[in-house]
């Protein structure tokens, strides 16, 4: 099978890159903006060209049967969501074209019933306009994810070590159902071998659902040894909250706002099908945590300094 890869220098991008290559014996063709700056991690076909101009990556499409759509324009400033739609007609036309059979897109969980953030919303956007093209689209949804260089991650981070004492706004309470990043990789590995899969849409999520409080606190403790003292108010609005986060922290305000933006929405599981279908054990989120500052879950040492290879807008 030919299998490509968008977004292959991200947060993401990268693993499943990695894991294609070491699990499967699949062909992988990668995606990147940047040829001269890719240092791909084995044996892989190399496209460099765009999604956001026509005529520039349509050859990375070619003999392809199975797209990972991993593209999401939340790190770049302007209009993220107009970026991530044009991106998104762009290569759903191409794919027509070249008869690409199926696409995986990892979008964000959220109930359509609730009014999701500009960021969720755009996510949805998305799903809409790969599901109407030609190719079989299997979308998994998720939560933050756990793991270094997560933007997500990063944002909780460094919030609970740099903070001993947080403000926070009633978002604080807010329920979420992280993932680790080991769990999203074999969910797009287990997918890909399931063409069950194609056509539905999934909702994953790691072994715990924490509040954002929760989630603060346990970092902390893993991080530094100490609880934080977190007083939420219902004064500090979400727009006020952004501000804060881009103050503590070095996350680009053009991820922090639309995150923020999106922690109002609970993001949980609420179909568990795709975890009743495959063999994924959900990651523990003190498990996910460790492993994200380099620390053995077993012993508690400190491991060599993770890498960085790439931020995605997850």
């Amino acid at each position: 099978m030919n299998v490509l890869v968008t977004g292959a220098t991200g947060f993401v991008g990268r693993r499943l890159v990695t894991a294609l290559l070491a699990e499967t014996a699949h062909d992988v063709t990668v995606l990147v903006r940047d040829a001269d700056a890719y240092d791909p991690p084995g044996d892989v076909t190399v496209v460099e060209g765009d999604v956001l101009e026509p005529g520039g990556f349509e050859a990375s499409l070619e003999s392809v049967d199975v797209a990972y759509y991993l593209i999401h324009a939340m790190d770049a400033s302007g209009d993220f969501a107009a970026r991530d739609r044009r991106a998104a007609r762009n290569f759903s036309l191409a794919a027509n074209a070249a008869g690409v059979e199926r696409i995986v897109y990892l979008s964000g969980l959220g109930s359509d019933a609730d009014e999701l953030s500009s960021h969720l919303a755009s996510r949805r956007e998305v799903e809409s306009i790969l599901t109407a093209g030609a190719a079989d689209v299997t979308v998994l949804r998720a939560a933050i994810i756990v793991g270094d260089g997560s933007a997500s991650f990063r944002m909780i981070r460094q919030l609970a070590t740099r903070l001993p004492v947080m403000i926070t706004p009633q978002w604080i309470k807010t329920p979420c159902q992280p993932i680790a990043i080991d769990d999203i990789v074999a969910y797009c590995l287990a997918v890909l071998e399931r063409p069950e899969t194609a056509g539905e849409t999934y909702e994953i999520g790691g072994a715990d659902v924490l509040t954002y409080r929760e989630m603060l606190t346990e970092t902390a403790e893993i991080a530094t040894g100490r609880r934080p003292l977190i007083v939420p108010v219902p004064i500090l609005s979400p727009r006020l909250s952004a501000y804060w986060v881009g103050l503590v922290t070095d996350v680009p305000k053009e991820l922090a706002y639309p995150l923020i933006g999106g922690v109002r929405n609970p993001v949980v599981v609420t179909d568990d099908r795709l975890a009743r279908l495959v063999d994924v054990e959900p990651t523990p989120f003190d498990v996910a945590v460790r492993r994200a500052l380099g620390i053995d879950p077993e012993s508690g040492a400190h491991l060599e300094t993770p890498t960085q290879p790439g931020q995605d807008a997850e």
